[in-house]
């Protein structure tokens, strides 16, 4: 099957690109990466490239069937409706709004330009519409830092309230989503689903903890692994590390290794970081996304990144970098009291760095590794 790129990352022309590739026959389309074969595997609907938070590049191979597995699945478990795409359409979050529009035959609502609460609020109470003598629900996509923004501006702008309330359902994935954030939402009336998943998967697979029907999740060594028909078939160019990442068990069950630790309590999934987001402290290994979470539950730190650090007494350390207002001193204590509650004390930050602003990836993610050139241990 032919590959060929979105004329632009303009949502219009990837949802054109995307109407062909998924509803009819090719070609396939490439997003976020060039340098790819023209040519690809039968059934390949999208090519995602993406360097992620870690900075490594990646051009993971959707097939068209996933996508579309997904889509139905998703509505399976909170509803069908129309759609605001307000991530980018490179990425499988933005791809995935838009195939959700696709397969269940309604243009998605198309939110351009850089991501502000005003022109969100507008395109969201524009949506509204009814069919049959019944209003049509709405659902929208979303990474944490845009909820986040939103909340703070509905607090002066009763429309962005009711922009948020007007949605029947809100997805929120692409990171770990704070507890205090969450539980605002709650507050203000916002229903939001927290979703896990990744390119790999297809985006979102598991929806507050449990997986999407067709969706198997298994924990082994630590380590949540995944398997069902939303599975991408690999990454493009790189068998091996195809074979590595997504390895078939004796029962000739495919599955997807994720890299991250986690365990069931009460049949739901909780994700408790990256198995390789881990440093050695004074001899002790101490998980980073762990004291990220005790970090980010302390109001006004609900954004803060922590990253590794070089530390002459222990080996490794971490600092938290945010950008919030306040003493450093004053927000190094909260932090490492906070830290030493939730995680213990060899896992206290040492040091807490302000910015002005954090710098973010093109999803809506923070930049990691742009953090950890500047401030940290690259290396790690």
């Amino acid at each position: 099957m032919k590959l060929e790129a979105a004329a632009s990352d303009d949502p219009r022309d990837v949802l054109r690109a995307l109407r062909h590739a998924v509803l009819g026959a090719g070609p396939a389309v490439a997003l976020g990466g060039g340098g790819l074969p023209e040519e690809v595997a039968a059934g390949t609907a999208a090519v995602i490239t993406t360097s992620g938070s870690t900075g490594v590049p990646k051009s993971v191979a959707i097939g068209r069937n996933a996508l579309i597995a997904s889509a139905f699945a998703t509505a399976a478990r909170i509803g069908e409706g129309a759609w605001l795409l307000a991530v980018p359409a490179t990425y499988v979050a933005g791809v995935q709004v838009l195939v959700r529009a696709l397969v269940n035959g309604r243009e998605p609502a198309v939110l351009a330009g850089p991501f502000r609460p005003e022109p969100f609020a507008a395109a969201a109470l524009g949506m509204a519409s009814h069919e049959n003598g019944e209003r049509v629900p709405t659902y929208t996509s979303l990474v944490p830092a845009q909820l986040q923004r939103l909340l703070d501006a509905s607090e002066g702008d009763p429309e962005v309230l009711r922009a948020l309330r007007s949605f029947e359902r809100i997805l929120i994935g692409g990171q770990a989503l704070p507890v205090a954030l969450r539980e605002r939402a709650a507050a203000a009336g916002v229903r939001i689903v927290r979703t896990y998943g990744s390119t790999e998967t297809s985006g979102g697979c598991v929806y507050d903890g449990v997986p999407l029907d067709g969706v198997e999740v298994a924990i082994v060594d630590g380590e949540v692994r995944i398997s069902g028909p939303t599975l991408a078939d690999g990454y493009l160019g790189d068998p091996d590390r195809t074979a590595e990442v997504f390895p078939m068990d004796a029962a000739g069950t495919r599955w997807y290794r994720t890299g991250d630790g986690g365990e069931f309590a009460d049949g739901v999934l909780r994700v408790t970081g990256r198995l390789d987001n881990v440093i050695v402290s004074g001899g002790v290994n101490v998980s980073l996304d762990r004291v990220e979470a005790a970090v980010r539950g302390i109001p006004g730190l609900e954004s803060a990144v922590v990253i590794p650090v070089e530390d002459a007494q222990w080996g490794q350390g971490s600092a938290v970098v945010v950008a919030a207002p306040g003493g450093e001193r004053e927000t190094l204590e909260r932090v490492r009291t906070a830290v030493a509650a939730a995680v213990g004390p060899v896992a206290r930050p040492a040091r807490v760095i302000l910015v002005d602003a954090l710098p973010v990836l093109a999803s809506g993610k923070p930049d990691r590794a742009a953090l950890r050139q500047r401030f940290g241990s690259a290396k790690n």
